[in-house]
Order: C-alpha cells, then structure tokens, then sequence
C-alpha cells in the first residue's frame, strides 16, 4: 500500500512538472510573438532545466521545440551566432531526428559559412542533412557544390555538381549544377576545351535557360583565349540577343575588333598597294637634308661654301663655282688744281 502511494506521487509530481515545462515553452512562443527575444530566451531555459535527466518521448519533443526555439532568437533576433551555434548543436546531438532538427541543421550551416566562414563545417551539417533525404536535397547538394568551389577545390566541386545533374535531373537546379561543373573545369589549367563543350552541353539542353546567354558569353571568353578572335565575336554576338547586359557584350566586341584589326598588317599579299603611299601605315622615305643649311632652305651651293669655309670637304659634284675675278678699280681722277 505504501508503495501504491509513493507510486502515485511521483506520478502526479512528474504530471504537474511536465505541465510546468510545457507552459514554460508556450511562454516563451508568446514572447517571441511580442517581439521580446531576451523574455523568450529565459523561458526556453527554464523549460530545459525542467527536463534535466528525463529522458521520455515527450520530453524529447519538449527539448527538442526549446533548443530550436532558443536557437532561433539568437540567430534571427539577438544575431548572437557563437550562441545559436551552441543551440543547433546540441540539439543535433540530443534530438538527431527530431522534425525540428532539420532546420536547425540549415541555419547552423547558414551561420558558419556567412557569419564565421567555416566552410568545411558548413560542408558537413548541409550533408547531415542530405543524409535525412529532405525534400529539398536537390538545393542542399547544389549549395554544397558551389562551397567547394568557394573553397576553390575545383575537382569536388565538379563532382558534386554531377551528382545533382545526376541524381536530381528533374530539379529545376540542373542547369544551375551545369554551369557551376563547367566554371569549375575552366579553372583547372589545361581543360579549356573540357569547360567549352560542358558549357555547350548547357546551351545545347536549355535553350531557354536564364543561364544560356552567359554560358554563350564564357565559350567567346575561352575561344578569345585559344588565339581564335574571330570565332569568339561570333559567340558574342550570338549571345546579345538574350544577354541582361547587352552593352557590356558590346563593349567586349568592340574591344576584340580594335584587336584584331590592329594584329593584322595593311595590304599584306596585295602587290596593288604594296608601293601606294596613300595606304594608310605605308612608308614614304623622304630626302634627307645633307647639311644644315639645306635643313633651314638654303640652296646646295651655299651648304658647299659653309663647309669650305669650315674646312670640310665638298660633296663630290657639289664643288662650288668659282667666284668672278674682280674688275680692276677705276685710276683715280687728278686732283684740281
């Protein structure tokens, strides 16, 4: 009998605790509601401390709603993210499967990779995540392929974008994964070519792709860079029709015809213009001055004069005349008497 009614305390003691916490959680709701995060945040804790070493489904689901709760108001309200990092993972660790967790997961990859740039650990809760196989995992493995390349380890990211090409073909992120997997090969030293077909793929697969005039735009910038100016302004002007910045396609255009035509010779093969002084860039020699005089206008004999006079000598066929002999001078008249 006395054991009956120890039994049935502890019951009613658990019963009035478990409504306690409860009412604590709704509490703490209610103040996030009301716009009052530090309100909701003490009472978030006090449900938690009220389920310290109970381990029941119920208290599961309890913990599980606080620590997703309190971590919320730190992330989204407060912006204290080395707390919210401390919530989302400890609820991982004590609720793995809880619904709540899922999320939880999201925001702790949102925090590290935003906010302290841990990009590995974001890698990591994104793919504990997949592992749940969410209904947005076409998202997560895209977001996770385009961290790599963040990361700048083009090969896995590559690799991560095939796996969303493959796995999630009927997502609407496939041609997103394509155009990531074709930047990421373009990085990599020696694959030019490699990035020009995946980015033809891309064009070839989605024609009406937002993406498609950008990827025409990389195969004009990859040919330029193969030494083929010509067949790159044809890519270019390919991609003007749909391109959001028609100007700057342009302006790449008219920077690769300057180019080209300041790389090609004038008249180079026509015998017609080879000697024709009017072609722009010909040479025309001119006759050069052979001393200073003549450099200033003065006549070829007075140029010979200055250089006898300096000791010089005469130019062949240049020699000076000679000068005329002087008339003898009148004799004097007589003087007048």
């Amino acid at each position: 009998m006395v054991r009956l009614v120890f039994l049935s305390t502890v019951l009613v003691l658990g019963g009035c605790r478990k409504n306690d916490v409860r009412a604590s959680l709704e509490k703490g709701r209610d103040a996030v509601y009301a716009h009052k995060p530090n309100e909701a945040l003490r009472w978030y804790h006090t449900a938690l401390e009220g389920l310290e070493r109970d381990e029941s489904p119920e208290a599961q689901v309890i913990r599980a709603r606080a620590l997703r709760g309190a971590g919320d108001v730190y992330y989204l309200e407060l912006k204290d993210y080395r707390r919210a990092v401390e919530a989302y993972r400890e609820l991982v660790q004590l609720c793995p499967e809880a619904p709540e967790t899922l999320g939880a997961r999201l925001h702790l990859a949102d925090v590290l990779e935003r906010e302290f740039h841990d990009l590995r650990g974001a890698i990591a809760a994104l793919n504990d995540a997949l592992a749940r196989n969410p209904p947005q995992s076409a998202e997560l493995a895209y977001r996770v392929a385009k961290i790599y390349f963040e990361l700048g380890d083009y090969r896995q990211c590559e690799l991560e974008a095939q796996r969303v090409i493959t796995k999630y073909e009927t997502s609407p992120f496939v041609d997103d994964a394509m155009m990531l997997r074709a930047q990421a090969v373009a990085m990599v030293e020696g694959r030019r070519g490699d990035a020009v077909r995946l980015y033809q793929e891309l064009v070839d697969k989605f024609p009406d792709s937002e993406l498609q005039p950008h990827a025409l735009f990389e195969i004009g910038k990859l040919t330029s860079d193969s030494g083929d100016t010509e067949k790159a302004i044809e890519v270019w002007v390919a991609c003007l029709k749909r391109h959001p910045e028609p100007q700057a396609v342009q302006t790449v255009i008219a920077v690769a015809r300057r180019q080209l035509r300041t790389a090609t010779p004038v008249g180079i093969g026509d015998a017609t213009k080879a000697f024709d002084r009017d072609v722009p860039g010909s040479f025309v020699p001119h006759k050069m001055a052979k001393s200073s005089i003549e450099a200033v206008g003065g006549t070829p004999d007075e140029a010979a004069a200055e250089a006898k006079m300096r000791g010089e000598e005469v130019p062949a066929g240049e020699a000076p005349k000679p000068a005329p002999k002087p008339e003898a001078a009148p004799a004097p008249a007589p003087a007048a008497p």
